[in-house]
């Protein structure tokens, strides 16, 4: 069961087939689907969307719907997302742009966040952010986030952005990651695979699937 979480102005709750119109406008539109791998048809979002409600299923957790509570509309998603060959768990987010400039952004993810560290009992949370995209940029350092490394993924450049552990107890935290760290492996589902390998944990991620580079949206 997906729980519903408040903020002052927000409610992040499960996903709805009603949310598919606006999400679908977030995913049409080349303005907001510019760091999320691009427009895409209608069908596409319903799969994205449905890939969204799912990952709660197998994982636990995952990005909620952002509904506005002074309107009732949804505006947008927030929440942590670690799907399959994902190398680190994450906190993402994507804002209609109608929610534009209201720091909503902030203020979900900041709520996720805190229900990732201490309902699901992560140490450390990432966020991959295109370096093009200074909004999100600000998001994440507005968080306390700290810029960490940059390297080309399959591709596109991607900065991963280190959260603090507030809320949790000591614990000693992961090496930062170095894109000097990952070495090619084998082929892994007729791509590349590549593995970074640190003390108690490794993470492997293959090229045969398509990077999207999360906390996209600013504010």
């Amino acid at each position: 069961m997906v729980p519903s979480l408040e903020t002052e102005r927000l409610t992040l709750r499960p996903w709805r087939q009603a949310d598919l119109e606006p999400f679908a406008a977030y995913y049409a539109d080349p303005v907001t689907a510019a760091f999320v791998g691009g427009t895409c048809s209608r069908n596409s979002a319903w799969h994205r969307m449905a890939a969204f409600a799912g990952h709660w299923s197998l994982r636990g957790y995952g990005y909620w719907a952002l509904e506005e509570k002074s309107t009732g509309q949804f505006v947008g998603y927030a929440g942590l997302w670690f799907p399959e060959g994902w190398p680190e768990p994450e906190v993402g987010w994507g804002l209609l742009k109608t929610a534009h400039g209201k720091g909503y952004a902030t203020e979900a993810s900041l709520r996720a966040r805190e229900y990732g560290y201490s309902n699901v009992g992560f140490k450390t949370l990432i966020s991959f952010i295109d370096l093009r995209n200074s909004a999100s940029r600000a998001v994440a350092e507005r968080m306390g986030a700290k810029y960490e490394s940059t390297g080309m993924l399959f591709g596109s450049k991607a900065g991963i952005f280190r959260h603090p552990r507030t809320g949790i107890a000591a614990d000693v935290d992961p090496p930062p990651m170095k894109w000097s760290d990952l070495r090619h492996g084998p082929a892994t589902r007729g791509g590349l695979s590549w593995r970074r390998e640190v003390p108690r944990l490794v993470f492997a991620y293959g090229s045969s699937d398509a990077l999207r580079l999360d906390g996209q949206e600013a504010q």
